[in-house]
């Protein structure tokens, strides 16, 4: 019997998502898929922005989308696309971030030291793919998802400059923090999208869509993602579970939670092939949000006074600048702290540290925007005259900050 199920969902930012596809419904239903709806997108941005509460779900939900609409533009240009390679490619996006753990980029690396949660995401589509609703249907999504399939430009829509996944994000966040700097002409750019050479390429009329959105990345990583309040609060976090970490293997039985958040805070062995995959997909933002505010009544004077002051927001102060901290800027503020807090070096580089944030607009050697003129040549897009993309705005911005507990 055919597949007959239709579901229509409302969404805030693209309207009606149609989900028309067992596979994709399967996914869907599945419980790892669902832990998505319990981490937050920009973890903690709500801090600054209050209503930046969405979640890995919606933004997939939504990449899933733009993929729908993308295949549907190139299909319309004579790009060959077959159902299985479609059904594949829109499984991959729906997947592509299944491999976050709590609060997203904030934790990524701290509770799982040196484990990328595109790794991650690789292994959760592998083990679906062994399971018994799918058995091997997620194949052709997994060879796309890493590249290997001869079809590049799908891996392109997926993971690349001008992907589904930045068109999304870029626009559900600002949509959600308010911040209009972050708008794009997504659906522009999806409509100026094609194929030469088995590459994903854009349409020379629509460059200054590819500017904008460019310029938008920047502007709301420094207005946004790495705003010195949002560094300074998802530092905190970090903070706080290493110090955790460290309690944990001092066999503090005080810092213990849970048999899967205290596998991560002291087990793990730290190889992704001897990780339990079950516990890590049963860990999510509530996990961490329990623990703190159970570890603000731990004996550790560090720990819960972290714990107590992430509770209430009132968070390490940040002074972000562009050159480097010079000597005596650190040792002023080592020096405010201790003031503040009579504690050993030790315990005082939780409350005071320093570090670089850095982005770069655009890199032309390995992420390079091709264009599509309309003489029928590909030229990247830094090397058309008169465009925005040149070595300035190419070149890296590097920031350095502080980050201090006051009194």
């Amino acid at each position: 019997m055919a597949f007959t199920h239709r579901k229509i969902i409302n969404d805030p930012v693209h309207g009606f998502i149609t989900i028309n596809d067992p596979v994709i419904f399967d996914l869907i239903a599945h419980p790892y898929y669902q832990r998505l709806r319990r981490i937050q997108q920009m973890a903690l941005a709500q801090l600054v922005y209050p209503g930046a509460v969405h979640t890995r779900l919606h933004h997939s939900l939504g990449a899933y989308h733009l993929m729908c609409i993308a295949i549907a533009e190139l299909r319309d240009k004579g790009i060959e696309i077959t159902n299985e390679e479609a059904q594949a490619a829109k499984a991959a996006i729906l997947l592509h971030d299944i491999g976050h753990g709590p609060f997203s980029h904030a934790l990524e690396n701290v509770l799982l030291k040196g484990v990328s949660h595109e790794d991650l995401s690789l292994l959760i589509m592998q083990k679906l793919n062994e399971g018994e609703n799918l058995k091997g249907k997620l194949d052709l999504a997994i060879q796309i998802f890493t590249n290997q399939y001869p079809k590049k430009f799908l891996h392109q829509l997926i993971s690349g400059q001008l992907d589904v996944d930045r068109l999304d994000y870029l626009s559900r966040d600002s949509f959600f923090t308010g911040v209009s700097e972050g708008v794009v002409g997504y659906e522009r750019i999806l409509k100026m999208l094609t194929v030469h050479n088995n590459e994903l390429v854009v349409e020379e009329k629509g460059i200054n869509s590819v500017e904008k959105f460019l310029l938008s990345r920047r502007l709301m990583y420094w207005q946004v993602y790495q705003h010195k309040t949002v560094v300074a609060s998802e530092n905190m976090l970090v903070k706080i579970v290493e110090r955790a970490q460290y309690l944990y293997q001092q066999n503090d039985q005080g810092v213990k939670i849970s048999e899967v958040l205290d596998y991560f805070l002291g087990e793990f062995s730290g190889k992704l092939s001897e990780i339990n995959l079950d516990f890590y997909c049963q860990l999510d933002d509530t996990d961490i949000l329990f623990a703190i505010k159970k570890w603000q009544h731990h004996s550790d004077p560090v720990l819960s006074l972290l714990c107590k002051r992430l509770m209430i927001r009132k968070g390490f102060k940040c002074t972000m600048q562009s050159n480097a901290i010079s000597k005596d800027q650190w040792e002023t503020a080592i020096a405010q702290t201790k003031a503040a807090f009579p504690l050993s070096d030790e315990d005082l580089s939780y409350l005071c540290f320093k570090g670089t944030a850095s982005n770069t607009l655009y890199k032309d050697d390995v992420e390079t925007i091709k264009i599509l003129l309309k003489t029928g040549e590909v030229s990247s897009i830094s090397k058309i005259q008169d465009t925005i993309i040149n070595e300035s705005l190419s070149a890296p911005v590097k920031k350095f900050y502080i980050c201090l507990l006051k009194a």
